[in-house]
């Protein structure tokens, strides 16, 4: 559909030489069939009124009008009384379309993970929140501003990380960011600054995130094993790393809490090491059936690194997250902001701190626990039905679960028999340093997939996770 210009005249990029030789009539004519045939020009889409365009090329109107008359008569325009010059239909023959490749099938239900449901964010909240903040918003706040980001939002944030996380939050040692990939590579690039040469991460996690914010910032990345209580400190500490990037509260993929004997032993190390932690605190506000774990950057705001976002607790589309820095890296981090982008976006950081502080967000955050909680037991009634062999853990918080497949299970074939039977399912593999497929994991993910979805998906797909669609299985090459 074309563009639907309303009020002034369209502008239009057009140009006349006056001492090529050529009429200026031609010239236009040419230009404007050009225009046309290229597709720069759509059909249906308004021209300039002939006034308007003989006024900003310094033409005479009558010249205009006769140019457009002639494009008429040729059949590229159409001219209705009352009504604006417009490209005719069929103008422009687009060329002929790419052969398409084949189409993939429509799934039954899709498992992928890190996603939260898109069709639940609070717009009307949202579009309030904004509305108040811009009627509010003074002058001033159009400026570019603290590259650290809102000093509105940032005194919000802190009351919330204090108030949700146990915190040590100081709003002047908060940096706003555009989600986690953003603050990972300013606080590596602040750590960088600082001396730091080996950053770790663990392993099950996020390698490719890790190595690419690494190697951006000039740092070497090591994988460190996860078991049952989380990060292995012992191994860390042989890996010579002064920083390493951990999920303390719910690890992903695993699933696993940082047991407090090691969050301990992680503080010491970093004190022991001159060494960071970088805490992702990535769906700490969903959790089902246990305590509250606070944020580990409350042991030791000195030596710990948060990085929250919303991109789990409303929509990663929104891109705003924050960094809670210790003493020693503000600094360096609000000024590698002000390089990267010189700040996130003002009345987004606004509307946001309108939303939490009028409690519309927390109120999001409890209609959202209960339905990912639902949502969570379909999934284990699910499988308990058709899938009753197999074990499911993590799934103490946030909305995904690990599936343990049989030993002798080939993952990657269960995946690739899962797809062609239209149900998305994703291996562990793509989580490990070394892209191992074993022992066989599934990683589910049942944030943005609905109830009667992750019914008939695990009933489409229970034999393949039971193994007893092992003969369809050992005969793919």
């Amino acid at each position: 559909m074309p563009p639907q210009w309303t009020g002034s005249s369209p502008a239009l990029l057009l140009s006349v030489d006056r001492d090529s030789g050529e009429h200026l009539r031609v010239q236009l004519e040419r230009q404007l069939r050009h225009a046309i045939r290229t597709g720069r020009l759509g059909a249906g889409e308004r021209l300039p009124s002939s006034r308007g365009l003989a006024r900003e090329l310094g033409l005479s109107r009558g010249l205009v009008q006769d140019c457009y008359a002639q494009l008429q008569a040729e059949g590229y325009l159409v001219t209705r009384v009352g009504s604006a010059t417009r490209v005719a239909a069929g103008a422009h023959v687009p060329p002929a379309p790419a052969p398409r490749g084949r189409t993939a099938p429509r799934l039954i239900a899709d498992f992928r993970h890190g996603v939260p449901d898109l069709g639940s964010f609070p717009l009307a909240d949202w579009l309030w929140a904004t509305r108040e903040a811009a009627r509010a918003m003074p002058t001033s706040d159009l400026d570019y501003g603290d590259p650290r980001g809102s000093s509105a939002l940032r005194e919000v944030v802190a009351g919330y990380l204090r108030r949700v996380r146990a915190a040590a939050a100081d709003p002047e040692r908060i940096v706003v960011c555009s989600g986690y990939a953003q603050g990972l590579g300013l606080t590596l690039r602040g750590l960088a600054l600082a001396g730091v040469r080996v950053v770790a991460y663990e392993d099950p996690g996020g390698p490719a995130t890790a190595s690419a914010a690494a190697g951006a910032a000039g740092l070497t990345a090591v994988p460190v094993p996860v078991d049952e209580d989380g990060v292995d400190v012992r191994a860390l500490d042989a890996t010579g790393a002064r920083a390493v990037i951990v999920t303390p509260a719910h690890q992903w993929p695993t699933g696993v809490v940082l047991a407090p004997e090691r969050r301990i032993a992680l503080i010491e190390w970093a004190m022991r090491r001159d060494a960071y932690v970088i805490e992702d605190d990535y769906d700490a506000e969903f959790r089902y059936d246990r305590e509250p774990v606070g944020a580990l950057q409350g042991l030791a705001a000195d030596r710990v690194v948060s990085i929250g976002t919303v991109s789990k607790s409303l929509a990663p589309a929104l891109r705003l997250g924050w960094i809670l820095c210790p003493p020693a890296l503000a600094t360096s981090l609000a000024e590698a902001k002000l390089l990267s982008d010189r700040g996130s976006p003002t009345l987004d950081q606004l509307a946001l701190a309108r939303l939490i502080e009028s409690g519309r967000h927390d109120r999001h955050l409890r209609r959202m626990r209960a339905l990912y909680a639902a949502r969570r037991t379909a999934l284990v009634d699910a499988l308990a039905a058709h899938a009753p062999e197999v074990r499911l853990t993590g799934l103490a918080a946030g909305f995904h679960a690990v599936l343990h497949l049989a030993p002798a299970t080939d993952e990657r074939s269960v995946v690739l028999a899962a797809r062609e039977r239209a149900v998305g399912l994703y291996g562990m593999s793509a989580c490990r340093s070394d892209g191992s497929a074993t022992p066989p994991r599934l990683v589910l993910g049942f944030g943005d997939v609905g109830e009667r979805a992750i019914a008939e998906g695990i009933a489409t797909v229970g034999d393949l996770l039971t193994g007893r669609a092992g003969q369809v299985l050992s005969d793919r090459p």
